[in-house]
């Protein structure tokens, strides 16, 4: 399966990236488990997503659960809340 991933915000500025293409292995089903494939990717990435961040995600422009199962040919994006004022 293959998906584009987006990083938005302060992501975009930590993982030095804004888009990639990504062929998902096997093992990863779900947003969550995405999210913690990519925390293996080494320090930044691990602190950038880890579990006690902020961190929403979406899947073909609409707001989900980490537990949203992927799908093939999806865009995926993880962003910081948004504030406003």
């Amino acid at each position: 399966m293959k998906i584009t991933i987006k990083f938005f915000a302060s992501l975009r500025e930590t993982l030095k990236t804004s888009q990639e293409q990504f062929d998902v292995p096997a093992s990863v089903k779900t947003l969550t488990e995405l999210r913690h494939h990519l925390m293996s990717r080494g320090a930044s990435w691990s602190e950038a997503l880890a579990e006690g961040k902020a961190v929403r995600m979406a899947l073909n422009h609409q707001m989900v659960e980490g537990d949203t199962a992927l799908v093939d040919q999806a865009e995926v994006a993880f962003f910081p809340p948004v504030t406003g004022g």
